[in-house]
């Protein structure tokens, strides 16, 4: 039983460690380490190549197109370069009708080539990235480049809002885990680096910029690579994009699944578990972090079975059991009936069902290079 004992305490411990501690952790840090000083603005802005690699994206990136050429940049230092990747439909005429600088209308090879062959062929000094469905600020660009200004920064990922579709309204809750996660991303940002990025609103410096495994994003391979290199990844909240979330939380679930299918390789072999390079504070906070996250689903299966055994000896054990199948329980009454907390719950367990879903998908099948759009977020 002793065994048994150490599997729930040590499962439960870092569950709550995860999604509590880690930012108590951090926000305590904060308040007691001196924050970085800023580096001084620069009137002489970085020439940007804004890229977004785009699949069959005709219905909307005409949209994507006037959006990125209203930002407020100077015009002649601005270059708006879309990547169609192999796109069947009016991808390509559609961007060039939009006004977009460059149009490469490439053969299928997936969203991370499509990016690598448009960056291999800019000559600015700051490469930026969005997705076609994404929408920025007047003033986005200007704050991410700002970043940049720190010769130590090689990474900056800007904040993204997730919005429900006014004419669809849907059950998905990732809004409310978004905020969670911006909100980790300030504070990591602010200690030491941040430990993952989004695809919404990003950017290198052109000499920062790695070429990785089609398969591996660049939302979770981007961050730590470049702190492996020396390089800071940064977070700047006043660089703001919204993008159209999935309706629900079914299909948020389909999406996660996808996006894990595709980051479970940079976890077991790109090289994100390896410490070398990591400062001890990064270190730290990949393993509570990503790490913990990843390995989630695993912990609550640990902390179930261990219950269950260990509930007929001892009451903690049984109120432990009896909690987690209620959450359990309480996830599948979200479906029918749409409360909010039923549907914080469904959220939960079905999006950290999701990591282990990627994980099985990738071990049995591999992960294609090409990817799709999201249903319900064009």
């Amino acid at each position: 039983m002793i065994v048994w004992e150490v599997v729930f305490w040590l499962c439960a411990g870092l569950l709550v460690y995860a999604q509590i501690g880690y930012p108590l952790l951090l926000t305590a840090l904060a308040r007691l380490r001196r924050v970085r000083a800023a580096a001084p603005a620069s009137d002489d802005r970085p020439t940007v190549s804004l890229i977004i690699a785009a699949y069959d994206e005709g219905a909307v990136i005409g949209a994507k197109v006037s959006n990125a050429l209203a930002l407020d940049y100077p015009r002649d230092r601005l270059q708006v370069v879309v990547a169609s990747d192999g796109s069947t439909d009016g991808t390509v005429l559609e961007a060039r009708r939009a006004g977009a600088d460059h149009v490469l209308d490439l053969e299928r090879g997936g969203k991370i080539r499509a990016q690598d062959t448009a960056v291999a062929q800019s000559t600015a000094d700051v490469v930026a990235f969005s997705d076609a469905n994404s929408t920025w600020a007047p003033d986005a660009l200007r704050e991410l480049v700002g970043a940049f200004a720190d010769p130590r920064v090689g990474y900056a990922c800007g904040q993204v809002t997730f919005v429900h579709d006014p004419t669809r309204p849907g059950t998905n809750q990732e809004g409310l885990y978004w905020r969670y996660e911006m909100a980790l991303r300030a504070l990591e940002s602010r200690l030491c680096s941040v430990t993952a990025g989004n695809g919404a609103i990003y950017a290198t410096r052109r000499e920062a910029y790695i070429e990785v495994d089609p398969i591996m994003g660049h939302d979770l391979s981007f961050p730590f690579n470049m702190v492996k290199r020396g390089w800071r990844a940064v977070y700047v909240p006043q660089a703001c994009a919204t993008e159209k979330m999935v309706p629900s939380i079914e299909g948020e679930f389909a999406r996660k699944r996808r996006m894990m299918s595709h980051a479970w390789p940079i976890v077991l072999r790109g090289g994100l578990l390896s410490p070398r390079g990591y400062p001890p504070l990064y270190l730290l906070m990949m393993g509570s972090h990503r790490v913990l996250r990843y390995v989630a689903p695993f912990l609550h299966l640990g902390a179930l079975v261990s219950s269950f055994v260990l509930g007929a000896h001892h009451w903690v054990y049984a109120v432990a059991l009896a909690l987690q199948l209620g959450l359990i329980l309480a996830a599948m009454l979200g479906r029918i009936w749409p409360l909010r907390p039923l549907l914080v719950i469904r959220y939960y367990v079905l999006t950290t069902a999701s990591v282990a879903a990627g994980l099985w998908d990738w071990a049995r099948h591999g992960t294609p290079a090409g990817w799709e759009p999201a249903e319900g977020t064009r």
